[in-house]
């Protein structure tokens, strides 16, 4: 379903970025990548409209405790319906473990979507790793988000083992959603990724937004894959593809 504002598009300018949010950090990060990395493309100070809903976190872990992704997919949903209203052209979340609702959420959209799997495993492709770690929540570490677009495009991937998936959930939630960064919480992650790198990984995918604020290529034992501003650079150049702007004139 297309909305009349978007089957006839009159501007040239960049496309409106909307964003589907979940939790704050990692939305609030990939936000601000957006404005800040605009600049790059768009000239100082410049980046595209951006428009951002989120419910309360405490709705969406409702759906997520009892294994409703349905009702995930509901309140994406709601969101991109008003977002679509806003004047969004197209929309991210930038929650790794909600994607596991989009197949209930793409056949019923206003409007089309980035996967923040598909972004990061094309730049695994890019960089020419061959086998991924995955890290993030327990939910998105047991499903199949990664792991299907990782083999779509004939990359391996580990999964960290169950101990270690409780622990990281632990810590995604009980801390880096609520901002709190602890030494022994990142020295945790680096262990589980020193892990993988000996069962043969050559990246890992910070497969929950809030992981980047953590770890970075500086203090990881394996190249990350930061899916957070994976997305909002693929979304800002989403965004700019035929539209009239200081880059592309030069």
């Amino acid at each position: 379903m297309t909305s009349p504002k978007h089957t006839s598009p009159m501007h040239t300018g960049p496309k409106h970025i909307g964003i589907v949010a979940c939790s704050a950090e990692g939305a609030a990060l990939c936000y601000k990548t957006i404005c800040v990395e605009g600049a790059g493309l768009l000239g100082p100070h410049a980046h595209p409209e951006v428009s951002m809903h989120t419910p309360s976190l405490a709705d969406y872990m409702a759906h997520i405790y009892r294994g409703d992704w349905q009702g995930v997919g509901e309140l994406m949903l709601a969101s991109a319906d008003k977002l679509a209203r806003a004047g969004a052209d197209f929309l991210i979340c930038p929650d790794n473990t909600i994607h596991q609702a989009l197949p209930y959420v793409v056949p019923r959209s206003p409007l089309p979507w980035l996967h923040i799997a598909e972004v990061a495993a094309q730049y695994a492709v890019e960089r020419g790793f061959r086998t991924v770690g995955i890290t993030g929540t327990r939910w998105l570490v047991d499903s199949e988000v990664y792991p299907e677009k990782l083999t779509a495009r004939g990359l391996k991937f580990v999964r960290p083992s169950a101990p270690e998936r409780d622990e990281c959930n632990r810590i995604i939630m009980d801390e880096l959603v609520c901002s709190s960064f602890k030494p022994q919480s990142v020295a945790y992650f680096q262990q589980v990724i020193g892990r993988m790198k000996d069962q043969g990984c050559d990246a890992v995918v910070l497969g929950c937004t809030e992981i980047p604020l953590i770890l970075s290529d500086a203090n990881s034992p394996l190249p990350t894959l930061d899916s957070t501003r994976l997305l909002a650079r693929a979304a800002l150049r989403r965004a700019v593809e035929g539209a009239s702007t200081p880059a592309a004139a030069a």
